[in-house]
């Protein structure tokens, strides 16, 4: 789990954070000026520095130029604005790899990724980790203790675009890391069960990243070098946050995790930092996206055990790097970023402060669009910065712990979207963010939580797609289950250990005893396939033909149609004090909010929400013990009455009374304990 080490930055007026990434370095310095002005008008207290400014702080080796980062952070404290500052490794300068090509990433297919974008070095490379930190101890020794300086902001996105490096400096770290984990060669041959195909290894000098090969690479090679790849880049964030803990003491460590969807490679909950970041955009082509911005948010804030975190980077509207690029409807902007809040944001800070004008991202949306700030855009900005500041006093409280928690694992992830399985359409974040989103139809609060969380404190935990289990994790859901607690998995769950060995005797293998039940053989669906459940719901994807091997075991659904017709797909077996429930085919969103109902009959997990805003309205809750704040999200595009809700209305976004939450809008209600 995320190992926070120190508190969240201070705030000296005690308010929420609001502002940027800003490149002062693409601007003249008569923009500056204005800059500083906007940045007040529309209530900017922070702003994060240099995250890309290496080759112009350091122009040639051990050459350094700071006087335009002296002026700026300069000014910026001078008008009561305070800096996040980067530590600007994420992108070596081309004097580096001019020197030192060595430090390119390689691809599987041993291709150099070169200079010319960003974020091309080894997480693993020592001649790059060298210079990196030269870099870094040389800001940490002269802007350490300037008063502006708040946080310090390692690097960029780790990971982002060079996660998987299969360099030969990779394939060193690589062994290296193996050993540490195994110690034997043996016991490594036994975890990667390399007596198939003749893999055989009898020293570690031997082993190779899974490089393009003839065929499917070893799955517990795979899956290692997924765990290692996250570790290196962690063990460089170890590194910097060293470096800056050493040379600027007492002045908390972040770096911008990117949790969502599409950035399945880093496992940041075993990441170290001193507080949690993060960054989210919306990809607006997928289905739900508005719900997996929610679920995302959601998620990081299990990742910081629900203390506060900072939203380092979203847009105020449109990106540039998807295929097409849709600006924001009105209410979206600040309803999105609220929604962060709501999940227990202490910042709101934009990729960017002003549209750059060239540049790869030119058409990325800014706070300061390109056509200035005379601009609808800019005025919602300035809008948003009065919410912010009316919603000061939540700063430092919790997210409110909801009756059900959704069980995330980065194992799981990885291993269960290996190749040569049983189907290669299992899609492990889509099954979590549909069971979050069927929640959210029915109005009932859910957590998104690592699979390493106290599992005590929730009435109800749902692990979708739980492949991948470790001996501890058994025994912990065996006992949160046998002392009371309700346990829901799916299809594809407790197949195989944590070398991804199956569990033998039967699927579903860890959880065969506690679900009672038992399957012989997987029957995934052709695309083109679908089952119909004797609620006339309908399946995709994935059946399972169970067979039932316990005395207490209810089945709650059957399947009405195909080769399992007859046969259990839902089902719910007690065990001790608990329950333990199985759903074995995909159900979507829709079957999901169908079945719901009838899975948690009896466990007390319900929705608080009047009925009318069950479905339409998102309720997220925060409390510092003494006062609790409701969040009230619109999901919808349609003007909602609130007449049933109780409390102050202490913000809102176009509601003009209490008793209106606007279309795409949000309404923040306090109330005493």
């Amino acid at each position: 789990m995320t190992q926070i080490t120190s508190s969240f930055p201070h705030s000296s007026r005690g308010e929420l954070f609001y502002g940027a990434d800003y490149n002062p370095e693409q601007w003249s310095r008569e923009t500056w000026d204005e800059d500083v002005k906007l940045m007040k008008q529309a209530g900017v207290n922070v702003v994060s520095l240099a995250i890309f400014s290496w080759a112009i702080i350091e122009v040639a080796d051990d050459k350094w130029d700071f006087a335009w980062l002296d002026e700026v952070i300069n000014l910026l404290h001078k008008n009561g604005i305070a800096v996040d500052l980067a530590t600007a490794t994420a992108s070596p300068p081309p004097w580096l790899t001019k020197a030192h090509p060595e430090v390119l990433p390689v691809t599987k297919n041993g291709e150099i990724l070169y200079p010319g974008g960003r974020q091309h070095w080894r997480p693993t490379s020592p001649i790059f980790r060298r210079y990196a930190l030269r870099l870094v101890e040389q800001l940490a020794k002269r802007y350490g203790s300037h008063p502006a300086v708040i946080a310090w902001h390692v690097n960029n996105e780790l990971g982002c675009h060079n996660n998987y490096d299969f360099s030969d400096d990779a394939a060193e770290a690589f062994r290296t890391w193996l050993k540490e984990r195994y110690g034997t060669v043996d016991k490594l041959n036994f975890a990667w069960g390399t007596a198939f195909w003749s893999q055989h290894y009898v020293d570690f000098a031997d082993i190779l990243p899974p490089r393009q090969a003839a065929t499917f690479p070893n799955p517990t090679q795979q899956l290692d070098w997924a765990r290692f790849s996250s570790d290196a880049l962690g063990a460089h964030l170890d590194a910097e946050l060293e470096a800056l803990h050493k040379h600027s003491p007492g002045v908390p460590v972040t770096t911008n995790y990117m949790l969502g969807r599409g950035t399945r490679g880093m496992d940041v909950s075993s990441w170290k930092v001193d507080f949690v970041s993060n960054d989210h955009y919306r990809v607006q082509t997928e289905p739900d996206e508005r719900d997996e911005l929610s679920f995302s948010a959601n998620l990081t804030s299990g990742v910081a055990h629900g203390a506060p975190w900072w939203l380092m980077e979203h847009s105020t509207s449109a990106v540039n790097w998807q295929g097409i690029n849709i600006p924001k409807r009105s209410g979206e902007m600040a309803r999105d970023s609220l929604t962060h809040v709501a999940h227990g944001a202490d910042a709101v800070c934009y990729f960017q402060w002003r549209q750059s004008k060239a540049g790869a991202e030119k058409y990325h949306s800014a706070m300061v669009p390109h056509v200035g700030p005379d601009s609808q855009l800019f005025r919602d900005v300035v809008k948003l910065g009065e919410n912010m500041k009316a919603l000061a006093e939540i700063r430092g409280s919790h997210r409110v712990t909801a009756p059900i928690a959704i069980l995330f694992d980065w194992d799981c992830w990885w291993a269960s979207e290996l190749d040569s399985h049983p189907s290669s359409r299992v899609n492990y974040y889509r099954e979590a963010l549909d069971w979050f989103v069927a929640l959210l139809d029915l109005g009932i609060r859910a957590d998104a939580v690592t699979s390493r969380t106290d599992l005590s404190k929730y009435k109800v935990v749902i692990a979708p797609v739980l492949y991948l289990v470790d001996d501890p994790l058994q025994q912990r859901i065996h006992d949160y289950v046998h002392d009371g607690g309700h346990f829901i998995t799916t299809y594809f769950s407790g197949i195989v250990d944590v070398n991804d060995h199956a569990k033998l005797g039967g699927y579903p293998g860890a959880f065969r005893d506690l679900l009672g039940i038992r399957i012989e053989e997987f029957a995934p669906l052709l695309d083109w396939d679908k089952v119909q459940l004797d609620d006339g719901t309908e399946a995709t994807m994935w059946t399972d033909p169970i067979d039932i091997i316990g005395k207490s075991v209810e089945v709650i659904r059957k399947y009405d149609s195909g080769d399992v017709k007859g046969r259990p797909a839902v089902t719910r077996n007690c065990a001790g004090k608990g329950t333990a429930a199985y759903v074995s085919t995909r159900l979507g969103v829709q079957g999901l909010k169908k079945l719901l109902p009838d899975l948690l009959k009896g466990t007390k997990a319900q929705s608080t929400l009047p009925p009318s805003l069950r479905g339409p309205v998102e309720q997220v809750i925060r409390s510092d013990g003494h006062t609790e704040w409701e969040f009230l999200i619109n999901r919808t595009d349609d003007p909602i009455d609130l007449k049933d809700i109780e409390g102050d209305l202490l913000v809102s976004t176009g509601v003009e009374r209490k008793a209106r939450l606007a279309e795409r809008g949000i309404a923040v209600f306090r109330r005493k304990l």
